[in-house]
Formats: C-alpha cells, sequence, structure tokens
C-alpha cells in the first residue's frame, strides 16, 4: 500500500469541500478547484479529516499521488503557491502589460518575447537597480504554475559555462570549466 495515500488530511475550518461521484470539488477564500478522480480510489470524510482509500490493490500509484493533489488543492486555497524565476543576463529585461497578462522578456535574443499567461497565474517583476530580474508567479493551482513556470524557464535555460539564464529563485547550477591550456 501507498504510505503517503494512507496519511489523513486535515481539513481548515474555512473550507467547503463536496464529493459527487469521482470529482471533488475544494472551495476557500483564495477560490475555488476541482479535480476528477479515479473510480478505483475512494473518499472518505469523516468530521475534518479526509482519508482515500484504494478498493483495488492495481492503483496504488493513484492512492498517493490523488492524495496529493487533494492536500495541494487544499493549501492553494487557504494560502497559494508562489515560485519564483530569476533572470540571469547582461541586457536580460522582463515586463508585464494589461494587468499581467502578458509578458515580455528581452533575452539577448534579436526580439522580444512575448508570453501570454493565463489568468488563473498573477505575475509581478521586482528589480533593484544594479541586481537581477525576479519574475514573482503566483496561483491556487500548484500543477499550473509548475507548468508555467517550466515554460518560461524553457526560454532561455541557463547556460553551463557562464550560468546566464532564468533560474529558478535559489537554484544551484553547477558550471562546467572552460577550455584548460
Amino acid at each position: 500500500m501507498s504510505r503517503i495515500g494512507n496519511k489523513f488530511i486535515i481539513i481548515p475550518k474555512n473550507i467547503n469541500i463536496k464529493v459527487k461521484y469521482n470529482k471533488i470539488s475544494v472551495k476557500g477564500k483564495l477560490g475555488k478547484l476541482k479535480i476528477k478522480i479515479n473510480k478505483n480510489i475512494k473518499i472518505l470524510i469523516k468530521e475534518n479529516k479526509i482519508n482515500l482509500i484504494n478498493k483495488n490493490n492495481k492503483y496504488k500509484g493513484l492512492h498517493g499521488l490523488y492524495r496529493m493533489l487533494i492536500y495541494n488543492m487544499i493549501y492553494g486555497v487557504t494560502k497559494g503557491f508562489k515560485k519564483q524565476l530569476e533572470l540571469i543576463g547582461v541586457g536580460y529585461k522582463a515586463e508585464v502589460y494589461k494587468k499581467g497578462r502578458i509578458l515580455i522578456l528581452n533575452l539577448g535574443y534579436s526580439h522580444n518575447i512575448i508570453f501570454h499567461v493565463c489568468k488563473e497565474i498573477n505575475i509581478t517583476i521586482d528589480y533593484i537597480k544594479g541586481a537581477n530580474y525576479i519574475i514573482n508567479l503566483h496561483s491556487i493551482d500548484n500543477q499550473l504554475l509548475g507548468i508555467v513556470a517550466s515554460k518560461i524557464r524553457s526560454l532561455k535555460k541557463p547556460d553551463r559555462y557562464k550560468g546566464k539564464g532564468i533560474r529558478y529563485k535559489n537554484e544551484n547550477i553547477i558550471l562546467k570549466p572552460g577550455k584548460t591550456v
């Protein structure tokens, strides 16, 4: 059996959870999230705890996965998730237009890159003169936030020799040595 799937989830007081057939919806102060669950995973809600039961031993991996997805939904609608990306390189810039829906990046190419962001994600830019640009991504959906952060990072991955590019805040990049004479 899955060890993570067997753990119960504590429901905070200000959260509404509805289970109908194979769908679970979580509503909190920051928003509402829904997910469809495999029919072989049963959801039990007692008092302020959620427990997932694996009906068939065949779906061990899904048992722990759905438990963590539900936990992330509850955490997202109460506190929200945040990811930070850092632009490292001379002349690399980021700007936000149309209330955080369009991100324009200058990454050393001959043209600017225009990145359209979905309405579920809020983007802000932090810049202190003499430091790097930092892109802040906020959302209640952790899965969507990770996908968008990954796509932005893939526009200019960190160089292995100089370290230039887009990286997650506090990400450690091991630089390769250059040519030796």
